[in-house]
């Protein structure tokens, strides 16, 4: 992260000195849509005390595991934006965006063939993107540029739905889990092609890479064969803080050879474990100048 914001400040500096040579002023709206493919996939974290794994059992024995690894930097984007251009070279621009990722599976058995215990989770953000822009000129209607900058999430949460059947009972359950502050990178390469006086279309291909945190975690839907059952559940069952470091005032049980009862009138403390919501995405969109 401080390796993103040192390069964004830099660019900036940079920029400015760049931009005492012209003297070419306007604003800029944008509207695009973008769809994001995962760009590195790391292990998925635990869910409910579950490692993020796929296992198999036939006749009661466990025949297969294998990890599930992956990114929550795939899925859609609708985003706004709001550019000003110092020159014919350097602008800088301010996006605002909502992101929603493709679901995906943290935790999966299977017993007999059927899946006995699924746990899906998917990610849901606004965030504030700004970046500096840097015009390379046109060509026959096309004008190239490239864009870096930082993202910085405003809003958001993981949801996590788990389905399990446990001793012949159907049982669902959503965890919510609410991120602490982060910022990311951005880097893109992209296009305008102009289509009249002050309208453009355009067109980016976009990196964004960046780690979020959990805070803390909220059951808030819990039924036992379609009954609501939530109010049965005890303070510490449903709530979770998430924090760097369990030791002996916390309100967990670490040690599996001494076993701490848990005040279950307290939210359950554990280790903050981390998500990555990175990706490469293809945006296309409208842009209208002053």
């Amino acid at each position: 992260m401080k390796k993103s914001l040192f390069l964004f400040v830099f660019m900036i500096c940079s920029a400015v000195m760049m931009g005492q040579t012209d003297a070419k002023e306007s604003w800029y709206f944008k509207l695009g849509g973008s769809y994001f493919v995962q760009a590195t996939a790391t292990e998925f974290p635990s869910v409910n005390g579950r490692e993020p794994l796929k296992q198999v059992y036939e006749g009661g024995k466990l025949v297969s595991k294998e990890s599930i690894t992956g990114s929550f930097g795939e899925g859609f984007r609708t985003g706004l934006g709001v550019g000003y251009r110092f020159t014919d070279r350097l602008g800088a621009e301010m996006g605002i965006n909502y992101y929603t990722s493709n679901s995906k599976t943290m935790v999966e058995t299977i017993s007999q063939g059927t899946t006995v215990l699924s746990a899906k989770g998917q990610v849901k953000a606004f965030d504030l993107a700004p970046a500096l822009v840097l015009y390379l000129g046109k060509v026959k209607g096309f004008e190239p540029y490239t864009k870096v900058g930082v993202i910085v999430p405003v809003d958001g949460k993981l949801d996590i739905k788990t389905n399990a059947i446990s001793g012949g009972a159907v049982i669902t359950r959503k965890d919510v889990i609410k991120p602490n502050p982060t910022v990311g990178f951005l880097a893109a390469l992209g296009t305008s092609y102009k289509l009249g006086k002050n309208l453009s279309a355009f067109g980016e291909i976009e990196y964004r890479n960046f780690t979020v945190h959990g805070k803390e975690k909220e059951v808030t839907e819990y039924t036992i064969n379609g009954n609501d059952a939530l109010g049965s559940l005890s303070t510490a069952e449903r709530y979770t803080n998430y924090v760097e470091r369990l030791d002996s005032n916390s309100n967990a049980s670490i040690d599996p050879n001494n076993p701490k009862t848990i005040d279950s009138t307290r939210p359950t403390d554990d280790l903050s474990s981390y998500i990555s919501i990175s990706g490469i995405g293809l945006t296309l969109g409208i842009r209208y100048s002053l």
